[in-house]
């Protein structure tokens, strides 16, 4: 369980980490959209900004991973294997939300590079990723049921060469409807547990505030209630329009 699971405790913290590695398509817009709709229920947020060679602190609820190049993905392995934490905050029941790059470090290998060079990744997400036949640039749009049953249309902008199959213990986020997703077989991301990635940026919470929610639960072992924002939902509206176009 994480801290703020038992519902005793309204202080959650999110950690975003590595920017200075994985912060090159504005994904640290996912940690702005998790505080604000945690403040909007009455949490207490707390956001850490972990660089490398700063230690991840121990009492995260929510880990986030975003975008980068080939030599900082393999940074950001070297780092996060050597500090550890991420690791024990999985097995205490923390979430974490990687998008792209992000992703790809999450599972047991990636290739980067002009010969692409096997890497081994952190193995937190049962998947592999290779270089692809065509790289995948464009809006990606999905349909991914939610834990009440509810169907939900994830939107985002893929930009990726890496093509990412699951392996048994790890299952798909998302049905792709527009777009190339995890290897342009029909699916994009994977989940286990409480670690889940997708490809799309936008950034993906701002997008998708269900998913947002879902990352919360995740860390918060709760239900949330809903928040009614109709400017969010009006955008929405016209990214699935545009994907659609």
């Amino acid at each position: 369980m994480s801290a703020a699971s038992s519902g005793s405790d309204k202080r959650v913290e999110v950690v975003l980490i590595y920017q200075s590695l994985l912060g090159i398509y504005g994904d640290r817009g996912n940690a702005t959209v998790l505080m604000k709709r945690l403040a909007w229920r009455g949490y207490d947020p707390v956001l850490h900004v972990v660089e490398p060679g700063d230690p991840l602190p121990e009492t995260g609820d929510v880990y986030l991973l975003g975008g980068g190049e080939d030599a900082a993905q393999i940074s950001a392995v070297k780092a996060l294997k050597q500090d550890g934490s991420i690791y024990r905050a999985v097995d205490r029941g923390a979430a974490v939300f990687a998008v792209c790059a992000g992703y790809q470090i999450l599972g047991n290998t990636f290739t980067i590079g002009d010969d692409d060079t096997v890497t081994e990744g952190l193995g937190l997400l049962d998947v592999t990723t290779r270089r692809g036949p065509a790289r995948a640039v464009g809006e990606l749009l999905g349909r991914w049921i939610d834990h009440s049953g509810e169907e939900q249309w994830i939107t985002g902008f893929e930009n990726h060469g890496g093509y990412t199959t699951l392996g048994p213990d790890a299952k798909p986020v998302t049905q792709v409807e527009v777009g190339i997703g995890n290897d342009g077989t029909g699916f994009d991301g994977a989940q286990n547990g409480t670690v889940l990635a997708i490809y799309p940026h936008g950034p993906a919470l701002a997008r998708n505030p269900a998913l947002a929610d879902h990352v919360l639960e995740l860390a918060l072992g709760t239900t949330l209630p809903p928040i009614d924002r109709p400017e969010i939902t009006e955008l929405r509206r016209q990214r699935i329009a545009a994907a659609r176009s």
